[in-house]
């Protein structure tokens, strides 16, 4: 597979604060790659670098073969950057901005129509409503079509589903996976963990380092400890037992219940369930759990805390 990213030594400060620190990765062509984590884990800094907007302070990075220093100019004409805030031009019609991104690359809607056909034909009956006038989704499909128009050869998508309802999300990362299905690099940003499961590969990303990489499959499978899921009436009072419980390894909230990592051996009916009838818990429902990505996330976190604490 040919490479269509490589970052290397990546770091970018600002002022004291390092928001990437020493990132190295590759990205292969064709890949739909994700980068999850929450805000300030050095998302956005690390595509503003890949896309021009921004110069590291120390390493590199190249995209499709070109340095996004040196040649600067040869990278911003073969990349689309959807950036995660609405940039287009809001007192602009819907056809007006796409036909001005095609003209700015030197190109025309007629000319590469069949690119976005797929994605504009949605909002295309709302061609003479201003940008700013449309619905999150309808925003969003707009802002996607401009990136597409000039056929760029990698696709940066920076946070391109925040905010936006559950339907339009899935709708876009539907789009996403066709792209990627016709060849085309894609490189996008989310806090949301649930859509990691969309893309081939996968960097958690936090405090601008990266915790693991590798498929979402591959990642949940590599879970290290027995995992639960637990509810009780009194949730609250189940979260501090479990706190306190000698076996725990970590325990958060997870939707309606929570998760527990317990350490190797534990047994939950001859230790944990003893244990919380002992504090008065006594309609506990718990049953073993499937590793996601989000307990993959904070499991690394943990340990990344914890390595980060032994060499204080």
């Amino acid at each position: 597979m040919k490479t269509a990213v490589r970052v290397w030594e990546l770091e970018k400060r600002y002022g004291s604060t390092l928001a990437l620190d020493g990132l190295d990765f590759s990205i292969g062509s064709g890949e739909l790659f994700g980068f999850i984590g929450p805000d300030g884990a050095g998302k956005t800094s690390l595509f503003r670098i890949l896309t021009t907007l921004l110069l590291p302070d120390r390493g590199g990075a190249a995209v499709l073969g070109m340095d996004v220093v040196r040649d600067l100019r040869e990278v911003r004409k073969v990349i689309g950057y959807m950036p995660g805030r609405f940039s287009l031009y809001q007192d602009l019609s819907v056809k007006e901005n796409l036909s001005f991104f095609a003209t700015v690359f030197g190109t025309t809607v007629a000319e590469n129509y069949e690119l976005v056909r797929d994605i504009y034909g949605q909002i295309e009956p709302y061609r003479d409503r201003l940008a700013g006038k449309l619905s999150g989704g309808m925003k969003q499909k707009l802002a996607l079509s401009c990136a597409l128009i000039h056929r760029p050869g990698i696709l940066i998508l920076d946070e391109p589903t925040t905010g936006v309802d559950a339907v339009s999300r899935r709708e876009f990362w539907d789009m996403l996976q066709r792209l990627r299905d016709e060849g085309l690099t894609i490189l996008v940003s989310t806090p949301y963990m649930d859509e990691a499961s969309r893309c081939d590969r996968v960097a958690l990303m936090q405090s601008g380092r990266i915790l693991g990489m590798d498929s979402p499959a591959a990642i949940a499978a590599s879970f290290p400890k027995p995992l639960y899921k637990l509810r009780a009436g009194d949730m609250y009072r189940l979260y501090g037992a479990l706190r306190e419980f000698p076996a725990t390894a970590s325990v958060y909230r997870f939707g309606q219940d929570l998760h527990l990592t317990a350490g190797q051996g534990m047994i939950p009916d001859q230790d944990l369930l003893p244990y919380l009838q002992a504090q008065g818990l006594d309609d506990v429902v718990v049953a073993p759990c499937t590793p996601g990505i989000e307990d993959c996330f904070m499991e690394l976190l943990s340990e990344n805390q914890n390595q980060h604490d032994a060499r204080r």
